[in-house]
């Protein structure tokens, strides 16, 4: 099955929402239509345990972690996913950032 857009979906602390979102316009994420910048965003809480060896953004070693943070969608290209990947790895602060990328079928019906 053949596929044009993807959906991205990013889970990023709320501090660095506004870096994020200028990296999506940068690489022409978020372009439907006649419109650019398009993306949404939700607050949801993050849980993580940091485990030794790591090098978190937030948290202590071993101990169960929470912090508010955003999941942002945005439609992308499918010829442009690897070049967002690399915009929003370059503005996450977490040593393996959440970037889920969904293809998505007829889109725009």
């Amino acid at each position: 099955m053949d596929f044009e857009f993807c959906k991205i979906e990013i889970f990023i602390p709320k501090t660095h929402f506004e870096a994020l979102r200028r990296a999506l316009q940068n690489v022409d994420a978020g372009h439907v239509g006649n419109y650019d910048c398009c993306l949404s965003y939700s607050e949801t809480i993050g849980c993580w345990r940091p485990l030794k060896g790591s090098r978190p953004f937030l948290g202590t070693e071993n101990k169960i972690c929470t912090e508010a943070e955003y999941k942002v969608e945005v439609l992308c290209r499918r010829d442009k996913v690897d070049e967002t990947i690399r915009a929003v790895k370059a503005v996450h602060p977490y040593e393996v950032p959440v970037i889920n990328v969904i293809p998505l079928y007829k889109t725009g019906l």
